[in-house]
C-alpha cells in the first residue's frame, strides 16, 4: 500500500540571507503569525523572500528532497542540521499589512465555519423529518406527504433559483439514521443536476419526492434481507428486488402521482439492459427515473450496507464513469461530474505541495478548485484551515487518497467521512465572503 505521507527527510537550517526561489521551506510560526497559505511550502518567487526575511526569525528549515535549488553556502562552510521545530511567539518585526490582510481571512473562515454549522443543522433537521416520513408515512399519509413536499420545495429551490450553489459534505453522525441520509441524499443530488438537464420545476418536484420516498417497497421485505451483509442467495437477491413492485403497491395506497410511482419501479434500471425489475433500454425509462437510477448508483457505492465495501466519492465516480458508463444516461452523468467536480466533497486529496487536505465543498465554476480542509499538526483541529483552491492558484490536487492510506495522525485531524452525505447552503449568499 502506498504511504500517504513523504519518507522523513533530513531538514536544515538556513538563514534569511540563504534563501533563493526553489528551496522548500518550513515556517516555524503559528500559522496566524504569517501571511503566508502554508507553513511548509516551496518558494516561487523574490516577494515571497522578501516577506520571509521581514518575519524577524533568524533560521528557516529547508528540506533538500522536496527543493528545486541548493542556499549559497560559503566555501568551507555546511548548513547546520534542523533540529525538531518548536512552536514560537511572533517575531518582530512583522508585516503588519499582510498580518492584517491574514486576520481579516482568518474572521472570514471563522464566518464559514459558522454557515457550515447552519448547513449541518438545516441537514439534521432534514434527516429528522426524514425519520418521521419514514415512520409515519402509511399511519399519516396526508400530513407525511405535504412534509415530504415542503422538504423538496425547499432543495428545488435553492437549485433552480440561485445561481451558484455551494454543496457540502457533512460530518459523521450516528448511523441509527443512515436509512434516511440515503434517500435525502438521492433527491438533492437528483435536484442538484435538475437545472443543467433543462427539467421543469414540477417535474423537479416529482423527481425530488420520487427519490426521496424511492425505496419505500423496502419497508415489506425483512431487515435481515433488506439491510443484509452477507452474500444473499438467490431467492433473498429475488426477493429483496421484488422492493421495486412492493414500492409501487405502498405508493398506489397513499395516491402518489405515476411519474413517482415510474421512479419507484425504476430507479435500480439499466440504461444497458441489465438493471431490474423489466431490464429496461435507455429511452424505455422514465426521464426523471433515469437521473434518480444515475444517483442511487453513486450513493450506494459510497454507502453500501457493509460500510467495508464502500468507495470513496471519487473512486465512486471513476468507476461509473471508466468502466460503468454505459448503465447511465451519458448526458446526467457527465453533468453530475462536472457539478461535483473529479474530486467530490468527501474525498481525501493530495495537494501538489504534499500536503494532505479533505474536499470540504465544490466549485461549481472551477469543479478542480473546491474548498478544502488542509491538514497541519500546528493548528488546531477545530480551527483547521480551510483553503478556496480557486484563489491558491499555486498549488492544485495531484491526486486521491483512500483514507485507509492515512497516517494515523491524519486521519484523526481530518476525520474522513465513513459514510458520504450532501446537504447544501440554503443562503450561498451569507457565506460567499470567505
Amino acid at each position: 500500500m502506498e504511504s500517504q505521507t513523504p519518507p522523513p527527510a533530513q531538514d536544515f537550517l538556513v538563514t534569511p540571507e540563504q534563501l533563493c526561489v526553489g528551496l522548500f521551506v518550513h515556517i516555524d510560526l503559528p500559522w496566524f503569525s504569517h501571511p503566508f497559505s502554508f507553513n511548509s511550502f516551496q518558494i516561487r518567487s523574490p516577494d515571497q523572500i522578501a516577506t520571509l526575511r521581514k518575519l524577524g526569525v533568524k533560521h528557516f528549515r529547508y528540506d533538500p528532497s522536496r527543493s528545486a535549488a541548493q542556499p549559497v553556502v560559503p566555501a568551507g562552510e555546511s548548513l547546520p542540521p534542523a533540529p525538531p521545530p518548536e512552536p514560537t511567539g511572533v517575531s518582530d518585526p512583522v508585516q503588519e499589512a499582510a498580518l492584517a490582510h491574514k486576520r481579516e481571512r482568518i474572521a472570514d473562515l471563522a464566518q464559514r465555519r459558522r454557515r457550515m454549522t447552519e448547513v449541518e443543522q438545516a441537514f439534521l433537521k432534514s434527516a429528522e423529518v426524514m425519520r418521521n416520513i419514514n415512520g409515519q408515512l402509511f399511519a399519516r399519509p396526508k400530513e407525511c406527504l405535504e412534509e415530504a413536499n415542503e422538504l423538496v420545495s425547499q432543495v428545488a429551490i435553492a437549485f433552480l433559483d440561485q445561481p451558484e450553489i455551494s454543496l457540502h459534505v457533512m460530518s459523521d453522525h450516528s448511523g441509527r439514521e443512515e436509512n434516511y441520509y440515503h434517500g435525502l441524499n438521492c433527491s438533492i443530488l437528483s435536484l442538484m443536476l435538475a437545472r443543467e438537464l433543462g427539467i421543469n420545476r414540477i417535474d423537479c418536484q416529482l423527481m425530488g419526492l420520487g427519490a426521496l420516498l424511492h425505496d419505500i417497497g423496502l419497508a415489506d421485505i425483512p431487515d435481515r434481507i433488506a439491510r443484509a451483509r452477507h452474500e444473499l442467495s438467490t431467492h433473498e437477491r429475488r426477493l429483496r428486488e421484488a422492493h421495486c413492485e412492493f414500492g409501487v403497491r405502498l405508493a398506489r395506497q397513499i395516491a402518489l402521482p405515476e411519474s413517482i410511482q415510474r421512479i419507484i419501479m425504476q430507479h435500480h434500471e439499466m440504461a444497458d439492459g441489465t438493471g431490474y425489475p423489466a431490464k429496461l433500454k435507455g429511452a424505455q425509462m422514465d426521464r426523471l427515473a433515469r437521473v434518480v437510477s444515475l444517483v442511487n448508483y453513486y450513493d450506494n457505492l459510497c454507502n453500501p450496507i457493509d460500510i467495508n465495501k464502500s468507495l470513496t466519492p471519487h473512486e465512486a465516480l471513476s468507476l461509473m464513469f471508466a468502466q460503468r458508463r454505459s448503465k447511465f444516461d451519458a448526458q446526467a452523468l457527465q453533468i453530475m461530474i462536472r457539478c461535483l467536480g473529479v474530486y467530490p466533497p468527501g474525498s481525501v486529496v493530495r495537494l501538489s505541495n504534499d500536503t494532505i487536505a479533505l474536499v470540504a465543498s465544490i466549485n461549481p465554476a472551477k469543479p478542480l478548485r473546491p474548498w478544502v480542509t488542509v491538514f497541519d499538526p500546528g493548528v488546531p483541529k477545530d480551527e483547521a484551515i480551510m483553503l478556496d483552491l480557486e484563489k491558491e492558484t499555486e498549488v492544485n490536487i495531484t491526486k486521491a487518497l483512500r483514507p485507509s492510506q492515512l497516517a494515523p495522525e491524519v486521519y484523526e485531524y481530518l476525520s474522513p467521512r465513513k459514510r458520504v452525505s450532501y446537504y447544501f447552503d440554503p443562503n450561498p449568499q451569507q457565506g460567499r465572503k470567505a
